[in-house]
C-alpha cells in the first residue's frame, strides 16, 4: 500500500510538471531523492519514463479534434482533413533530431546527466532563458499565430531545441521547445499546443524503448505502481493543460523562469549540504 501511495505522488508530480515548462524528469529525479520507491534500479529507470504515457493520453483526449485527421460527420464515411495530415508530417520532422540522438546515445546521457546537480544547472540555465526571451519579445507581435502557419523549416528548428532536452534532463522538453518557438516568432499559445503534440510520438517512442529494454515481465507490485502512476498523471494532466492554455492567454512565461532558478538553487544547496545525492 505504501508503494502505491508513492506512485500516486509520482503521478501527481508528473501530471503537473510534464506540461508546465519546469522539467518533469528533473522533478521526478529530485522527488526520488526524498521518496524512494522500493524497486529495482531497472524498474525505476523505466517507470520514470513510462509514467509519462498517462500524461500524453490527456493531450490525445483534450485535442482529439485538432490532431486526428479522420473525422466522422453525419454518420457518413470518414472525412480526411489534409491540414491535420500536414501537421503530423511537421511533427515527425520536428521529432527527427531528438529521435536519432536518443536512440544512439540514451544510455550515455543517462549515465552522465541524470543526477541532481546537472538537473539543477539545466533548471537555472533555461530559467534565465525564459526570462530573457520573454523580455526580448515584449511588445513584439509574433509572426506565427496559427498552427497551420508553422512551416516544415520552423518545425525542424523547434525539433532542434527539443534535442537539448533529450540530452540534458532538467532542461524540460516543453521548456526547450517553447523557448525555441518563441525565439523564432511563434505565439505562446501556438508554441504550447505544438509542444503538446510533439510529446505524443516522443513519449510513446521513449516509453517503448524503455519497456523493451526492461522487458515485459512485471511483478504484481510493479504493475500496480506503474498503472496507478499513469492513471494519476492522466487525470492531473487534464486539469494542468487546461490551466496552462488559459494562463498564457493573459500572462507570459517569466514566472516559470523564476521558479526554475529558485528550484535549481535549492537543489544545489541541498547537494552541497549532503541532503541529496549529487
Amino acid at each position: 500500500m505504501i508503494e502505491l501511495l508513492k506512485a500516486v505522488l509520482f503521478g501527481i508530480v508528473e501530471g503537473i510538471t510534464e506540461w508546465l515548462p519546469v522539467s518533469s524528469t528533473g522533478h521526478m529525479i529530485i522527488l526520488d531523492e526524498f521518496i524512494r520507491l522500493d524497486c529495482t534500479p531497472e524498474f525505476l529507470e523505466m517507470f520514470l519514463v513510462v509514467i509519462q504515457l498517462g500524461a500524453i493520453m490527456a493531450v490525445v483526449i483534450l485535442f482529439w479534434n485538432k490532431i486526428v485527421p479522420f473525422q466522422f460527420r453525419d454518420r457518413s464515411k470518414p472525412v480526411v482533413e489534409t491540414d491535420k495530415i500536414m501537421l503530423w508530417l511537421k511533427i515527425v520532422i520536428a521529432c527527427i533530431p531528438a529521435a536519432i540522438v536518443g536512440i544512439l546515445f540514451d544510455d550515455v546521457f543517462e549515465a552522465l546527466f541524470y543526477h541532481a546537480i546537472p538537473v539543477a544547472l539545466a533548471l537555472i540555465v533555461f530559467g534565465v532563458a525564459f526570462i530573457a526571451v520573454e523580455r526580448r519579445n515584449k511588445g513584439r507581435k509574433p509572426k506565427i499565430r496559427k498552427l497551420n502557419d508553422i512551416t516544415f523549416q520552423t518545425a525542424f528548428l523547434i525539433g532542434v531545441f527539443q534535442l537539448i532536452a533529450a540530452v540534458f534532463p532538467g532542461t524540460s522538453r516543453s521548456g526547450a521547445t517553447i523557448v525555441g518557438a518563441l525565439l523564432i516568432g511563434v505565439s505562446r499559445s501556438v508554441a504550447a499546443e505544438f509542444t503538446f503534440f510533439l510529446a505524443i510520438p516522443v513519449m510513446f517512442g521513449a516509453s517503448l524503448l524503455k519497456l523493451v529494454k526492461f522487458g515485459f515481465s512485471f511483478t504484481t507490485m510493479e504493475a500496480g505502481v506503474l498503472v496507478i502512476g499513469m492513471l494519476v498523471s492522466f487525470f492531473v494532466s487534464v486539469f494542468v493543460i487546461r490551466f496552462l492554455m488559459d494562463y498564457i492567454k493573459r500572462h507570459d512565461f517569466q514566472i516559470f523562469g523564476w521558479y526554475r532558478i529558485v528550484l535549481g538553487a535549492v537543489v544545489i544547496a541541498l547537494g552541497a549540504c549532503g541532503v541529496i545525492t549529487v
